[in-house]
């Protein structure tokens, strides 16, 4: 029997495929590769509808008799369940849109600036004091950001600001999650998120909903939803299984992995700038990890 240690190494390096792996899918489904290019509104609705299916099956699967099943949850905050989904549901269409347009990995790490997000919007919003190291480690992703963002090119791409619009809602539904798991079970967090997110996403792609044309499309559209919400329940299982400062540094893996389906499926080699960036991003998302470590440990 493999350690928890190897245990929830093995289940990030998995969850972060699945992430990279739902922005691959998004991308062929919004570039035309699989057909005629669906909206990232429509792909949002799949990501939802489909996660609800997949936590309401995985609910009914449980084991009845587990302790923390017989303690009632207490009365769902629902304008923060609103709120929460209203914004996931906003940086999934965001990064949707966005890897449509650049290449898997730019997006992918200016979405790892939602950590940045989420420290800086805590401070007002959570009364959380932020010392020297974490001002630091925001400093140096911001660096990063405007390394992607290639300002010296004259122009920046519209895209690579979805992108960082994705990061913002990330990180401010970051700060509404920390609320929410304060006073509910994430049992009763992620059914009545996916729910709702169902309802909100399938209303708003109607305007641009159409059939997806063949098996691969429809396959692409289940997959989002699948790879989304499988990477969502590793990623807590490899929590349950080790300290956040050991699983943490894992999550960067998803470059690799986006970096590795670009370029294995669209041809799309990282330049001398998505390298640059998303190593001076995944340098202060470490630094911050390591600094969370310490602060732990003390």
């Amino acid at each position: 029997m493999p350690s928890p240690a190897a245990q929830a190494a093995v289940a990030m390096t998995a969850a972060t495929c699945f992430f990279a792996g739902t922005t691959l899918l998004a991308k062929a489904l919004g570039s035309g590769v699989l057909g005629t290019p669906i909206h990232a509104l429509q792909i949002g609705q799949a990501r939802f509808v489909v996660g609800f299916l997949v936590v309401v099956a995985f609910l009914c699967l449980m084991p009845r008799r587990l302790p923390e099943l017989a303690v009632k949850p207490p009365r769902p905050a629902w304008g923060l369940h609103l709120f929460r989904t209203v914004l996931g549901w906003l940086s999934g269409v965001l990064i949707f849109a966005a890897v449509a347009r650049i290449p898997l990995t730019d997006a992918n790490a200016l979405s790892f600036l939602s950590p940045i997000a989420t420290m800086l919007l805590a401070v007002p919003i959570l009364g959380e004091r932020v010392g020297p190291w974490r001002w630091g480690a925001a400093i140096l992703a911001l660096l990063g950001a405007l390394v992607l963002l290639r300002p010296g090119d004259g122009v920046i791409h519209p895209a690579a600001l979805l992108a960082l619009g994705a990061a913002f809602c990330m990180g401010l539904e970051g700060v509404v999650m920390k609320r929410l798991t304060r006073r509910e079970p994430l049992r009763q967090i992620m059914p009545i998120n996916n729910a709702m997110g169902a309802l909100i996403a399938s209303a708003a792609a109607i305007p641009f909903f159409h059939w997806p044309e063949g098996a691969a499309q429809w396959g692409a559209l289940v997959g989002v939803g699948l790879l989304m919400v499988s990477g969502q329940m590793l990623l807590l299982l490899s929590f349950s299984r080790s300290d956040a400062s050991y699983v943490t540094p894992f999550l960067y893996l998803t470059l690799v992995w986006a970096a590795i389906f670009d370029t294995l499926v669209f041809g799309i080699l990282p330049d001398a700038a998505s390298l640059t960036g998303a190593g001076i991003i995944m340098a202060g998302g470490l630094l911050m990890a390591w600094r969370e470590a310490r602060l732990r440990r003390r």
